[in-house]
C-alpha cells in the first residue's frame, strides 16, 4: 500500500479536496487495494472541522463527498507516508524544516514535494492557490489544479511502483 498525504494551511481548502480527488482518481482506476490517502496541515486551527462549506460545495458538484476532518500534520506522518505532497511553498518549507528536525535527514525529492510538480499545465505556478478569501471561482480553479496533478501524479506512482493495472474484460 502507498500512503500518500496532502498538506496546505489550515486543512480545511486544498488538502481535504486534493485528498478527495485523489481517492476518486484511484476508485475510478480500481487501484483502491495500491493507495491510500490523508490530509492534514501545516497549522492545526481547524483540528476536527470539516472542510470549508464552499470546498464542501465544490466538491458535491463533482459528485465527490468529503468526509475529511482538519488535523494537524505530526512527526509520525513524515515516516507514515512514503508521499507528502505540498499545497505551496510556505507549507512545503515548514515540511521540509518538521522532517529535518524530526528524522535528522533532508527529504528525497520523491518523499516531499510540491503537487503542482505534477500539473502538465503548470508554467511558471509551484503554488496551488489558497482560495480561502477568494469566491467560489477560485475553489472551481483549485479543484481543476488539483484533478489534472492528481491524475498525473496516479501515472507517476503507478510507474514508480509498478503496479499492474488489471483491463475489464
Amino acid at each position: 500500500m502507498v500512503n500518500v498525504l496532502f498538506v496546505c494551511l489550515g486543512n480545511i481548502c486544498r488538502s481535504p479536496i486534493a485528498e478527495g480527488t485523489f481517492r476518486e482518481i484511484v476508485k475510478q482506476r480500481g487501484l483502491q487495494a495500491c493507495f491510500s490517502a490523508d490530509s492534514a496541515g501545516v497549522m492545526g486551527w481547524h483540528t476536527g472541522d470539516s472542510p470549508d462549506k464552499r470546498t464542501m460545495a465544490n466538491a458535491e458538484k463533482h459528485g465527490l463527498k468529503l468526509t475529511h476532518k482538519g488535523r494537524k500534520v505530526t512527526e509520525k506522518d513524515l515516516t507514515a507516508f512514503q508521499h507528502i505532497v505540498a499545497m505551496d511553498e510556505e507549507n512545503f518549507e515548514a515540511l521540509h524544516t518538521l522532517y529535518y528536525e524530526t528524522l535528522q535527514k533532508v527529504p528525497t525529492p520523491d518523499a516531499l514535494f510540491l503537487l503542482r510538480d505534477y500539473d502538465p499545465q503548470r508554467n511558471d505556478q509551484a503554488s496551488v492557490p489558497d482560495p480561502y478569501y477568494e469566491s467560489e471561482v477560485a475553489f472551481e480553479e483549485v479543484f481543476q489544479i488539483v484533478w489534472r496533478c492528481n491524475n498525473a501524479l496516479i501515472d507517476h506512482l503507478v510507474a514508480k511502483y509498478k503496479i499492474v493495472i488489471e483491463e475489464e474484460k
